[in-house]
């Protein structure tokens, strides 16, 4: 077992404001049941989910200065003029695929002699997620499509979650609500569509398959999930093979369209490759039969998949009109032609406690041993961007990101 190890947990500067934390007060005390060389501060939050005194009083200790820690953690993006020289970070940084808009925070990690460690590449040998929010954003996800089919239909009045203390609460309303026949898609098979799934279930919708989604017709509402087999085909008619839609997403287009002729809602919770064909461009929403009125992208891929996704919403206004015919944002639920999106790129944050505390226990259970302790499966090592201020070499193909020669993504 390494030295004596201090963590420090970070508050959240990112705006807007993201009230989850890595490690929960129930899992911080698990850690340090189990890993008696290691000490845990807190660093005060006046809006983390967990309050400063539900970590007092499970005995804590408070500070705004963590310059005596090793570690620090966190959960988004981390002010760059907080950062301390020196130290092993953690947390979500979203540089690894060129970003423009971490561009300067990536170079002060290097300048700092910082060496950062991402959520997002904390994998098994199999190149499994060790760690994820995606389930969450599907329960939330799903949850804020259904409130803005209320919305726009006058027919029932959900709160929004972010004002629900957890799951469970959101659960209650949603019990209370009655949908009118409709038709429900959602597209992915991850853990992000699954959690749609959950919430969906809740009311106790009809599941059908996609044949009999585009086919029939429902007096009562139902709800369809699909794979890639139903809105993909390979090119040049071969097969549809599922590793080499993943391997050569360039070889495939796409077979989507019927499904816009049908569906009343659409949750988009798939994973979209750039080279992947597109799922709605701005002429099939002009197309007569077009039926879908509310999209709710949770997969949020901006210049992507979806052309009515025209910017990430927030949590504090998630709803935003798009104009078919124009091709343009408008003030949502105002004119019915419109499509109502729903686009928030955190959505877990508007179930902070409930995502925390999964997150949590599924960094204790899967990458804490490897970080405070031995790491022979390489995890920490897969996962580390900068290593003292130095790329490592899974990503070195950084380098000219990181000295400004390179095209990134805005």
């Amino acid at each position: 077992m390494k030295n004596k190890i201090r963590i420090g947990v970070l508050r959240e500067t990112k705006n807007p404001p993201d009230r989850r934390v890595a490690i929960p007060p129930v899992t911080g005390l698990q850690i340090l049941n189990k890993y008696p060389n290691v000490s845990i501060f807190i660093q005060p939050s006046d809006i983390r989910c967990f309050t400063d005194s539900e970590y007092r009083e499970q005995g804590y200790f408070l500070t705004d200065d963590l310059r005596d820690c090793d570690i620090l953690i966190g959960v988004k993006e981390v002010a760059m003029p907080t950062l301390i020289p020196n130290k092993t970070y953690l947390f979500f940084s979203h540089v690894a695929k060129k970003q423009i808009y971490n561009r300067e925070l990536l170079r002060q990690i290097v300048k700092k002699n910082i060496t950062l460690i991402d959520y997002e590449y904390l994998k098994d040998n199999h190149n499994k997620r060790l760690v994820a929010f995606g389930h969450w954003a599907g329960v939330v996800g799903a949850y804020k499509a259904l409130r803005a089919r209320g919305v726009r239909t006058d027919l029932f009045d959900l709160p929004p979650a972010s004002l629900c203390e957890d799951m469970e609460e959101m659960y209650l309303h949603l019990k209370k609500i009655s949908l009118k026949p409709i038709k429900i898609l959602i597209t992915g098979g991850g853990r992000v569509a699954m959690g749609a799934m959950q919430t969906l279930r809740v009311l106790n919708l009809k599941e059908v398959g996609p044949e009999e989604f585009l086919r029939e017709s429902f007096n009562e509402p139902v709800v369809c999930r699909i794979d890639p087999e139903s809105y993909v085909e390979r090119k040049d008619g071969r097969d549809f093979n599922l590793q080499d839609f993943y391997n050569y997403p360039e070889m495939y287009q796409s077979t989507f369209k019927p499904f816009t002729k049908v569906t009343d809602l659409f949750i988009a919770c798939h994973y979209w490759d750039p080279k992947s064909p597109k799922f709605l461009s701005p002429e099939d929403y002009k197309e007569e039969g077009f039926n879908i009125s509310v999209i709710a992208d949770v997969s949020c891929d901006l210049n992507g998949p979806i052309a009515s996704t025209l910017r990430a919403s927030t949590i504090a206004s998630s709803f935003y009109g798009y104009d078919r015919f124009n091709e343009e944002e408008a003030i949502p639920f105002v004119d019915k032609r419109n499509v109502t999106v729903m686009a928030v790129d955190n959505l877990p944050g508007e179930l902070p406690r409930d995502s925390s505390i999964d997150f949590g226990e599924a960094l204790y259970q899967n990458v804490y041993e490897a970080l405070l302790a031995d790491d022979p499966d390489g995890i920490i090592e897969r996962a580390t961007i900068v290593k003292e201020g130095v790329l490592t070499p899974r990503f070195a193909y950084l380098q000219d990101y990181l000295e400004g020669k390179d095209a990134v993504i805005v």
